[in-house]
């Protein structure tokens, strides 16, 4: 697909193992902002917040995962030294959004289907919080925590997704789609249908959630690890009835979150209460334990895929069914499914998607949510279709490329996928790939090539910032969004600096604070182009007011309309007219000029569909007796529109990678059946990749600008980073060993056995 937007430099970076960066830049000078705070220590965590009188909160945790709490001793823990209060079932004050809605005062009430805790006596899930001793130490906290016993009704659990994913008396559906002709693919030239699973995988951020509450009167002040300050700001008003203006929260720096922290869990709710019983500020932090049991994962899936091609390569049909878990007490889905409805052109499509109750946590979204999952298998399956139909894999998705989305026939608004296949198919060096699996070696290790598509969302919301412009030269801008990372204060410097024609050294964002204009919440990949859209709205408006303090008190200006009047390089100038921004703001008096701007979010759904690409390129070593797998390099290639700032764009490549390392080959928490307990809820026996599993990268952008989205001209980019990555590793762990292997992670004793 060719548009005529403006073609701006091809970004490229590169990483090596050895830490070293080597790349060719947009900007000269593309540090991060917050990089100094960050890497000094100077930068505050949300556990690292320091308040006068603080107590400290832990959780005593269930130890089974169905049942009821039959009996509680709590004496011991109560008389331990420091303990304040513990504070459980009995003893919880009312939390009022925890009641059912009552619709005819309220017909905007809803229920609250999170795990309300302290609620009652039901356990409905191993590590479910049950008890919190609040101490004046946080040591003290955790010693009177252990001496808390509980005795419990124990109910036989169900916790195993293998044995229960065709269970038809539990499962919920939650969506069918079909074009044309169902179970199209049986009736092709050549066809595979083939089953793919993947295990839950935890986020494993290495900050753990926390939360301190504190409350003055009414008004409650909340310092949390978040990727939403305003929903939290939101849910909390509304659980704890509460006017949102009277409800304040900061999260100043996040951490990774990875979707960990797109919502609020137990622990805030907890810290809130207990802050609010005591009358004193209270701190409450999760171990890394409890980052596996309460604050979501992605949930185990097992997809179906039938795919049909006719000989020359022309999909026929698709038919993708998938499952996932969720708990028994809240409904969680994601689009796994979806991703075959419209990433290639195909006549004939059905999918089918249903979620299993299990009693275990709840799920969340993790990075990429839906098609980091459906992706692994739809690419997967391409993969095998191009070995029966002896066509390249790239060639076969050049077939089958949707010119228009073949959902509703819409445009999309930029897509480059054709040229991400050109730079990632030169980079890798993808002309030495054998074309017969098993058949290349190098240093007498098998040799493998492999490749995949990513796609996410690229929409933008609506947002408001303020900007305020000094007689110094300097500019604050300001948003109630959270930066977990990404770059988000880098880049909406970047565009306040290429706006006002102003040195990046002179412009200050703001975010993190609700009092703050209004924000949106860090995920979905669009961050950038939200904020972003505000900050451009925020920076014409000031011009606009420049203009006219011009026209009303500079007489070279006097007789000139605002729209004869341009602004150049921090200058206002029409013909001979001329003056910098500071010297009229010294000359009418004005230290300053504030402005609040709001930014609708896309208004073009009926014209346009909006979507950012990737392809990922991996070559590897397996080691032909013990099956032991070694990534040479990596290419990832993104159409993800303008890019603002190379080095946190490419950070986001390599993270996305990482992660996408991880959930190809090392990353599965494991469960004992028998009491629903997860048995690898550490750092030991969770295996995320480490420097060693990482090999050489490169990171490439198609860098065209997208402006139909947004005026930023940027794409999302966050998701399309791991989207990808994992059925790339796996096709080339087949084109290297002829072994395939479709149950998530591929480890040598898959490729051995």
């Amino acid at each position: 697909m060719n548009n005529n937007y403006e073609q701006l430099p091809l970004v490229e970076g590169k990483i090596e193992n050895s830490g070293q960066n080597n790349t060719s830049g947009w900007f000269a000078d593309d540090d991060r902002v917050d990089g100094l705070a960050k890497v000094t220590g100077t930068a505050r965590f949300t556990a690292e917040f320091k308040l006068a009188g603080l107590a400290y909160g832990v959780f005593v945790n269930s130890t089974i995962a169905k049942g009821s709490i039959s009996s509680i001793y709590l004496n011991e823990a109560k008389n331990a030294p420091g303990v304040i209060d513990i504070i459980y079932y009995l003893n919880c004050p009312v939390v009022p959004g925890y009641k059912a809605a009552d619709l005819s005062k309220n017909p905007n009430a809803r229920d609250y289907f999170g795990l309300k805790v302290f609620f009652n006596n039901l356990i409905v899930s191993n590590g479910q919080p049950i008890a919190m001793v609040v101490a004046d130490t946080f040591e003290r906290a955790v010693y009177a925590a252990s001496l808390v016993q509980v005795e419990y009704n124990k109910e036989e659990p169900t916790t195993d997704f293998e044995k229960n994913k065709f269970n038809d008396k539990i499962l919920k559906p939650r969506g069918e789609y079909l074009r044309k002709e169902k179970d199209a693919w049986k009736n092709a030239d050549v066809k595979l249908e083939e089953e793919y699973t993947i295990p839950i995988e935890t986020h494993n951020p290495m900050e753990m959630h926390a939360t301190i509450a504190s409350w003055e009167g009414d008004k409650l002040t909340v310092y949390d690890k978040s990727q939403g300050p305003k929903g939290v700001q939101s849910e909390l008003a509304r659980i704890f009835g509460l006017d949102e203006k009277n409800v304040k929260v900061i999260t100043e720096f996040v951490g990774g979150a990875f979707g960990s922290s797109l919502r609020s869990w137990p622990h805030v709710h907890a810290a809130v209460i207990a802050s609010k019983k005591l009358n004193r500020p209270v701190k409450l932090t999760l171990n890394r334990e409890q980052m596996f049991t309460m604050v979501g994962y992605r949930p185990y899936s097992w997809q179906k895929i039938g795919i049909g091609a006719s000989k020359d390569g022309k999909l026929t049909g698709i038919t993708h069914h998938a499952v996932s878990n969720t708990s028994t007490y809240e409904d969680f889905t994601e689009g796994i499914a979806t991703v075959s409805q419209y990433l290639y052109e195909c006549p004939n499509v059905n999918t089918s998607y249903k979620i299993l109750p299990l009693d275990i946590n709840t799920p969340t979204w993790m990075r990429g949510p839906g098609p980091a999952s459906g992706c692994f298998g739809l690419e997967t399956a391409m993969d095998e279709l191009s070995y029966k139909l002896n066509i390249d894999p790239i060639e076969l998705r050049i077939i089958n490329d949707a010119e228009v989305s073949p959902l509703n026939k819409l445009p999309w608004t930029t897509k480059y996928l054709k040229e991400c296949y050109a730079l990632g198919k030169e980079k890798i060096g993808w002309s030495k790939r054998p074309t017969v699996p098993g058949t290349l070696k190098e240093d007498g290790m098998l040799v493998g090539y492999g490749m995949a598509v990513g796609i996410f969302g690229a929409g933008r919301g609506g947002a408001t910032a303020k900007g305020v412009l000094r007689s110094d030269g300097s500019i604050l801008l300001q948003s109630a969004v959270s930066d977990m990372g990404p770059g988000t204060s880098t880049a909406m410097v970047r565009i306040g600096s290429e706006q006002m024609a102003i040195d990046d050294s002179k412009v200050k964002f703001e975010l993190g604070d609700t009092d703050f204009p209004t924000g949106p919440t860090q995920g979905g990949s669009g961050s950038a182009t939200t904020v972003g859209s505000a900050v451009i709205a925020v920076c014409d408006a000031i011009k606009q007011t420049l203009k006219e303090m011009a026209i009303e008190s500079i007489p070279a200006f006097k007789n000139i309309k605002a729209d004869d009047i341009k602004y150049e390089n921090g200058k206002l100038v029409s013909g001979s007219a001329s003056i910098h921004f500071t010297d009229l703001l010294k000359q009418t008096g004005k230290p300053e000029i504030q402005v609040s701007k709001a930014s609708t979010g896309f208004a073009q759904r009926d014209k346009y569909v909006t979507n950012s690409f990737s392809v990922h390129f991996v070559k590897l070593h397996v080691h032909p007796v013990t099956g032991v797998i070694k990534l040479k390099h990596i290419v990832s290639v993104a159409d993800a529109g303008k890019i603002i700032s190379e080095k946190t764009a490419r950070s986001q490549m390599v993270g996305g990678a990482v992660g996408g390392i991880g959930m190809a080959m090392t990353e599965e928490t494991l469960m004992d059946h028998r009491y629903g307990r997860y048995i690898n809820s550490n750092f030991v026996d969770y295996h995320v990749p480490v420097h060693a599993d990482v090999p050489p990268m490169d990171v490439l952008f198609v860098n065209k600008p997208d402006n139909i989205i947004s005026p930023t001209g940027a794409k999302g980019i966050g998701e399309i980073a791991l989207v990808g990555v994992a059925p790339a590793i796996l096709n080339a762990v087949y084109n290297a060993t002829g072994k395939r292997v479709r149950n998530l992670p591929v480890t040598p004793d898959k490729l051995i056995s």
